[in-house]
């Protein structure tokens, strides 16, 4: 654990004090930082200048990046009938009804995604107080209450992202990992700003992003220049 501080404490001195850098500068500090045995995960953190009690200015949804995520995704979907068949030739890990139900209010929450048909929110709706907290519960507006099963499961499988600013109004999402070279994670990181500048609730006044930085699992954030 001191080893790990001692480090942390190394890479914090190279960002200590400085503006916000371009993102290219960003992301070239962000992999110096690359000396742990294990593929780090990179994530942004975006915060807005909404008023997350405000229902009209949540500001949430999914998108595929440019590079993916760099990990497979574990995808569950909730379908009857054809769309079974549909969803598991599209990769789905585990699709089921009731049981698939049960499991879940047995506590079970191995999977990243969680995609279910129409016709089935009926089934998932009791599921919201275990699925909620966790960013998995199933809904229109992030796509993953769909008809078409097969087409979201493919997107998730590719690298699909979903995000819901917390009650800070910060945005975080999964951008790529350390292993990723300098231009896959500049281009993953610009598609998410990009994303999230497109999503300015209507009724948000005044500066829409306050701030933009980039981390790794055991890193220090490297803020950037929006």
């Amino acid at each position: 654990m001191a080893k790990k501080s001692k480090r942390f404490r190394k890479d914090s001195e190279q960002v200590a004090g400085k503006e916000a850098l371009p993102l290219n500068e960003a992301v070239k500090i962000l992999k110096s930082f690359d000396s742990t045995k294990f593929d780090q995960s990179v994530e942004i953190a975006m915060r807005l200048g909404i008023d997350s009690k405000q229902a009209d200015q949540i500001v949430r949804g999914s998108l595929v990046l440019p590079h993916g995520i760099g990990k497979s995704q574990r995808v569950i979907v909730f379908a009857k009938g054809d769309l079974v068949a549909a969803a598991e030739e599209a990769g789905a890990d585990e699709v089921g009804q009731e049981e698939l139900a049960t499991k879940i209010k047995g506590g079970w929450v191995d999977f990243d995604a969680c995609i279910a048909s129409p016709d089935m929110m009926g089934l998932v709706g009791p599921l919201g107080k275990i699925l909620g907290p966790r960013g998995l519960m199933p809904s229109p507006r992030a796509g993953t209450v769909t008809p078409d099963v097969a087409s979201v499961v493919k997107e998730y499988k590719a690298g699909k992202v979903e995000f819901r600013n917390d009650s800070s109004g910060i945005v975080h999402a999964l951008v790529g990992r350390m292993s990723f070279d300098q231009k896959q994670l500049e281009e993953n990181i610009q598609a998410f700003m990009d994303h999230i500048m497109g999503l300015k609730p209507a009724a948000v006044k005044g500066v829409y992003l306050k701030g933009v930085s980039i981390s790794a699992t055991m890193s220090p954030g490297v803020p950037i220049a929006a």
